[in-house]
């Protein structure tokens, strides 16, 4: 995977969530290690998601691990603290904000399963 693959990807991720009920401030540097080496971020503010693929210097948390570790975090697939505490990932600054990541990355699970089952509900009218 590319490092062009990998942002696409993350901003893909965090289209689904629903940042609107979150008010707090969030900036979260995430740097690639291997495969698709680099640097991006997303930042939450104001209830909008944004990511970008440059470096952010005022970040609250700084996350290193290679990319499929960190779009499975991004996807909720993994859990950022578990990953953290089992050596996937490094991670430094404000790690009490973890919480307001969990909560975006809930409400894309929820977005996601939202659409899950709506799509089988058109699958069954359609048969």
């Amino acid at each position: 995977m590319t490092y062009e693959e990998v942002v696409k990807e993350a901003q893909k991720i965090v289209a689904m969530g629903d940042a609107s009920g979150i008010k707090e401030h969030l900036a979260v540097q995430y740097n690639i290690t291997g495969e698709g080496e680099g640097a991006f971020y997303m930042e939450l503010k104001d209830g909008q998601i944004d990511v970008q693929p440059y470096d952010y210097r005022d970040r609250d948390i700084l996350v290193t691990a290679d990319a499929g570790t960190i779009l499975d975090m991004m996807s909720g697939k993994l859990d950022m603290v578990h990953a953290y505490l089992t050596h996937k990932i490094a991670a430094e600054g404000d790690l009490g904000k973890v919480d307001i990541l969990k909560k975006l990355i809930s409400s894309a699970k929820k977005a996601e399963k939202a659409a899950a089952k709506a799509e089988k509900k058109t699958a069954k009218k359609a048969k």
